[in-house]
């Protein structure tokens, strides 16, 4: 039975862990982080010592802006690779509907957020919510931080497009 107790606490620590149970409040990366982010937004990005007046929320922070995001046409390959994606790092957390699940629905994001936002937030989702009144926010409705799943720049780009599709682009 001590087994039986030792190994489902052992589960619920590396669920919590692996699910965004880490409630970092600052992002300064330390010796121990893995997390990919700190390298992908360079630090000139990110508002110097908290200042929010720095802070752009249409763009967020991170490298995507409208130079580099383009959704001038909706791509169905891109969008079935972002399925793909989503089903791997994504839907244990989010659904495809408005309905909350351990965080927010997804339909309409692409109407709320601009397409460069979205691109910063999932790929550097740390110094977003430290930063962003409108994700504090959520964060105090979903009570969990979404965590860094180390998007690469064609995964973030392809889960964009498949956003795109269920909020109706084609």
């Amino acid at each position: 039975m001590k087994n039986l107790k030792f190994l489902a606490l052992t589960a619920f620590a590396f669920a919590m862990i692996s699910c965004g149970g880490d409630k970092k409040t600052d992002s300064v990366p330390t010796a121990d982080s893995s997390a990919p982010a700190a390298t992908e937004a360079p630090a000139a990005e990110a508002p110097a010592g908290g200042d929010t007046n720095a802070y752009d929320p249409k763009r967020g922070l991170g490298k995507w802006d409208a130079s580099n995001v383009d959704v001038s046409k909706f791509d169905a390959a891109m969008a079935d690779a972002g399925k793909k994606a989503a089903e791997v790092k994504c839907f244990s957390c989010h659904k495809l509907t408005d309905e909350k699940l351990v965080g927010p629905g997804w339909k309409g994001i692409t109407s709320k957020h601009e397409p460069f936002w979205i691109m910063n937030f999932i790929t550097n989702p740390d110094p977003m919510i430290n930063v962003d009144p409108e994700l504090q926010k959520q964060l105090e409705i979903c009570l969990v931080r979404m965590p860094n799943q180390g998007l690469s720049d064609t995964e973030a780009r392809d889960i964009l497009e498949f956003m795109r599709q269920n909020d109706g682009a084609k």
